[in-house]
């Protein structure tokens, strides 16, 4: 079972809009909650979980931040060598903890950060995503995409050694925009994190993108 735990993102639904565009058989594959945190904080989910995508930050929203028995679930997860997908700010899902600081290669910084580090930035403007002169497996299959005005996370800081899979140039800096790595286990840590808005996350090329990571972290935990 593929396990996708999204927030509304200040009303605008990115995760259930990306959801919503899978195809009828890979959503039939999928336990998708919006604002729904019983599955999450319960715990029991890794044991069957084939993969993990998280749409969400933690706490943020107006929503709770993930309970003990959440934590737990997913240092259990990552220690096993489970896969995860983070889209949009999901580096920040569960920003409290140290060990997910560390491991998610990229990471958004929310205010208040527990290492004091500056939070990152999130300027608005139209995008374009290209795929980075990088040599990995999924090089030649990643699709650019150009979306419309949107935020832009930026300023993001590297906890990790990360390969670089996609770029945008933002005021005159590039900015990670999709990147993968490694966990101590063997796990990969993908973050893919353009945008939020309905008319970005319909994209069809951003969609292309997200069910491509799905397919290659799913095959890579068999």
């Amino acid at each position: 079972m593929i396990y996708f735990f999204a927030d509304d993102h200040y009303g605008t639904h990115p995760g259930r809009v990306i959801f919503e565009h899978l195809a009828p058989e890979l959503r039939a594959r999928i336990c998708f909650t919006e604002n729904q945190w019983d599955v999450l904080n319960a715990g029991d989910w890794s044991d069957s979980c084939e993969l993990l995508i998280l749409h969400m930050i933690g706490g943020s929203c107006d929503q709770p931040y993930p309970g003990p028995l959440a934590v737990a679930a997913l240092e259990r997860y990552c220690r096993r060598g489970g896969n995860v997908l983070l889209l949009h700010g999901s580096s920040a899902a569960f920003w409290k903890e140290e060990f997910f600081r560390k491991l998610v290669g990229f990471r958004w910084v929310r205010a208040g950060d527990p290492d004091g580090v500056a939070s990152s930035t999130h300027p608005a403007g139209p995008c374009e995503v290209k795929v980075a002169k990088v040599r990995h497996e999924l090089k030649g299959k990643l699709r650019d995409v150009s979306l419309p005005e949107d935020e832009i996370y930026t300023e993001l800081e590297q906890t990790s050694p990360s390969m670089i899979l996609m770029t945008a140039d933002v005021n005159g800096h590039t900015s990670v925009q999709c990147c993968e790595t490694v966990t101590a286990a063997g796990g990969k840590v993908l973050s893919f994190i353009p945008g939020h808005k309905v008319e970005c996350t319909s994209n069809p090329d951003l969609i292309y993108d997200i069910v491509l990571l799905i397919d290659y972290l799913c095959k890579e935990n068999h």
